[in-house]
């Protein structure tokens, strides 16, 4: 009877410590898989739910087992909603601690220097991860140009009024150490220059001289005639021209034509970065009255009228 007994415990014993391996390699051990996994914890799911996805991935070799695991460490109660990243060698413990942690997964949207605010409304519009709907009635120019990141599920309008507020911020900063002397009454203003820059040249070392000819223009009131604000005329940011600009349209009847009008246009023709923000603030002192392209992706710079003419002869040579 006592051999009995004997062999029952040793028997229980190694059971346990069985059970015991079983439970710690499941739990603790690295998962098998190589590529990082998209888990997403919709909102509402019960722990049940999360137990049957995480066997259905192979995350837990049962739910029953990924059930015990979320009450045995306690994260049954504080699961939080959200998409999250689960990377190679992660444990079921680790990949349990995530999903209560909240670090969910985020997404990028990338607005590029220079687009229209219609443009920009429907690179949001169409982005899958975001939700909700495009606020109406948002002005040209306000949005800054910049990478934001994002949780999936998180409104347009939330990433509208960053963008708003992140502009203003630029601006504001802009205005405040803006050099002395400039042709400009506000941020506004500022704004509307820094817009024109952006579509002239994406030249970042010649910015500043391109803003130094607007400024030379404003400051003896001499028309800015630059061909982007004509386009917009045009178009109104609405859609791309589709087209070169033909000398007829220098005529066009619009506040924004700055071949017939003097001065700025009324608003901005575009939503221009802190490189052109920075150039409207901070151009460069020059005697430029002109430029040209020069063939080569940059532009050629002129004083004069004898000056211009001649670069636009080396520019018809290429």
């Amino acid at each position: 009877m006592k051999k009995l007994f004997a062999l029952i415990l040793i028997v229980l014993a190694i059971g346990s410590f069985a059970a015991y391996k079983y439970i710690d390699s499941a739990l603790f051990s690295p998962l098998d898989y190589q590529s990082p996994i998209v888990f997403e914890l919709e909102k509402g799911s019960s722990a049940q739910s999360v137990a049957t996805e995480l066997a259905q991935k192979k995350l837990s070799p049962h739910p029953l087992f990924a059930r015990f695991a979320m009450r045995f460490l306690g994260f049954d109660k504080h699961l939080k909603a959200g998409e999250y990243l689960l990377e190679p060698q992660m444990s079921l413990k680790d990949i349990l601690q995530k999903l209560t942690s909240g670090k969910v997964m985020m997404h990028q949207l990338t607005i590029p220097e220079g687009l229209t605010t219609a443009k920009i409304l429907e690179i949001i519009d169409q982005n899958e991860f975001l939700s909700g709907k495009i606020p109406e009635n948002i002005s040209e120019g306000g949005l800054l140009p910049e990478t934001y990141s994002f949780a999936k599920g998180e409104l347009k309008e939330n990433i509208i009024k960053k963008a708003k507020e992140d502009m203003q911020k630029a601006l504001k900063q802009a205005w405040q150490t803006k050099a002395e002397n400039l042709p400009l009454k506000n941020e506004n203003e500022l704004l509307i220059l820094a817009s024109i820059i952006e579509k002239e040249t994406g030249v970042n070392a010649e910015r500043g001289k391109v803003a130094s000819v607007f400024i030379n223009r404003l400051n003896i009131d001499m028309p800015l005639q630059t061909d982007p604000t004509v386009i917009y005329a045009l178009t109104l940011g609405k859609s791309d021209l589709g087209r070169s600009l033909k000398r007829k349209d220098l005529e066009t009847n619009s506040p924004y034509n700055t071949y017939i009008n003097k001065g700025l246009p009324p608003t901005p023709i575009c939503n221009p970065g802190l490189k052109a923000i920075q150039a409207a603030a901070h151009p460069e002192a020059t005697s430029y009255l002109y430029f040209v392209a020069d063939g080569n992706g940059g532009h050629r710079f002129g004083k004069t009228l004898a000056e211009h003419n001649a670069n636009i002869r080396l520019w018809l040579k290429k």
